[in-house]
């Protein structure tokens, strides 16, 4: 008896060990497969150049999904003149990039309540402009409630309905999507959508089958999730928001490695020297674009701007010299394909959405990227 036990725990051992080794091979399997092909040009390089609908001035409009809206490709992101993220705002002049915006041909802002009294200002440039915009905003799970605070967003945006409205991230159950159709059947709404933060978020947005559109980060140093789920975006018939193209500011090129934000309402405040630092120098290895686009903001604006999956790139405005920048010199802007490919080598030689790090290869082997 005791030497049969020894033999089935010498069995059951080397079958643990011979599961360990299998999942160790698999391990680095996966991980060989990250180093060699962690950034395809496959989703880095456009199949297509971008469709355009029509112009408006200079501004070029496109598909806002299905959703049978046309959208100036540049929009008018409200965070900035809220006043609690990049410095205090002036309202006089918050109201003159608005209307300097709309006048080169801008059509979509995207604001949320918790962005200050962005929601507040917007209500005050809509009189008597509301049909020539299309207005986003968000829930961001305020404790009153999705359809209290639906209503008290409509009191600030002095409108009858949102054209676009976004949850603020995933929720964590289906009651919250049950609501959200339940405001866009009473017409409290007109379309609905999301901000995602991963590729595994886009897959989610897409399969809950119910949303109009997505938001999500996309710009040179920040390629995924955009890139990880490009294909399930072209053909998932969302409209697609993209946000955070110029990380921050840092994007324009206009700042050193030693730049502070003293301001406390300025969000990056709270940035490390170090971050500060290394991220100036990862943009530093992209201004071989500026000899094509005629300056590293134009050119940052126009990397996402190349795809045709993209509806809309939103651009944080606060003042009329902005609007003027964001709405009068950026459509239009595109990469040459030479340059995309520059673009996808650069990404992979900072390895800038971490698919090459421990934690990516933990993502990409549960699925979760």
């Amino acid at each position: 008896m005791r030497k049969t036990l020894t033999t089935t725990r010498r069995n059951v051992l080397l079958a643990g060990g011979a599961v360990a080794l299998a999942g160790a091979v698999a391990v680095d399997r996966k991980w060989r497969e990250l180093q060699q092909h962690a950034y395809p040009a496959a989703a880095g390089i456009p199949l297509t150049a971008p469709e355009i609908l029509a112009t408006v001035g200079a501004m070029p409009y496109r598909r806002f999904g299905a959703t049978g809206l046309e959208v100036s490709e540049v929009g008018f992101g409200a965070w900035a003149i809220g006043g609690k993220a990049y410095g205090s705002v002036d309202n006089a002049e918050s109201l003159r990039a608005l209307a300097r915006a709309q006048e080169l041909g801008c059509n979509l802002v995207d604001t949320a309540m918790v962005y200050g009294e962005s929601e507040t200002v917007l209500g005050q440039f809509l009189r008597g402009r509301r049909d020539r915009w299309i207005v986003a905003t968000k829930y961001s799970y305020q404790p009153a409630g999705m359809t209290a605070t639906l209503e008290e967003q409509l009191r600030r945006l002095g409108t009858e309905t949102v054209d676009f409205y976004q949850l603020h991230s995933l929720p964590d159950e289906h009651g919250t999507y049950e609501e959200l159709l339940r405001l866009k059947k009473a017409g409290k709404v007109r379309f609905i959508g999301a901000s995602v933060y991963s590729a595994h978020n886009i897959d989610a947005a897409i399969d809950i089958g119910i949303l109009d559109g997505v938001q999500l980060p996309f710009s040179l140093l920040d390629p995924d999730p955009f890139e990880l789920r490009i294909e399930r975006l072209r053909t998932s018939g969302l409209a697609v928001l993209i946000r955070s193209a110029l990380k921050e500011g840092f994007l324009t090129g206009k700042f050193t490695r030693t730049a502070t934000f003293p301001d406390p309402n300025d969000q990056r405040h709270s940035w490390s020297r170090s971050r500060i630092a290394q991220t100036v120098d990862d943009v530093q290895r992209f201004g071989f674009l500026e000899a094509e686009s005629g300056s590293m903001v134009r050119a940052a604006i126009a990397y996402p701007l190349s795809f045709p999956e993209v509806s809309t790139v939103l651009l944080g405005t606060k003042n009329e010299a902005q609007a003027q920048a964001n709405f009068g010199q950026i459509p239009g802007a595109r990469l040459s394909s030479a340059s995309l490919r520059r673009v996808l080598e650069v990404q992979d030689t900072l390895d800038a959405g971490n698919r090459r790090t421990l934690k990516g290869l933990a993502k990409s082997l549960l699925g979760r990227t």
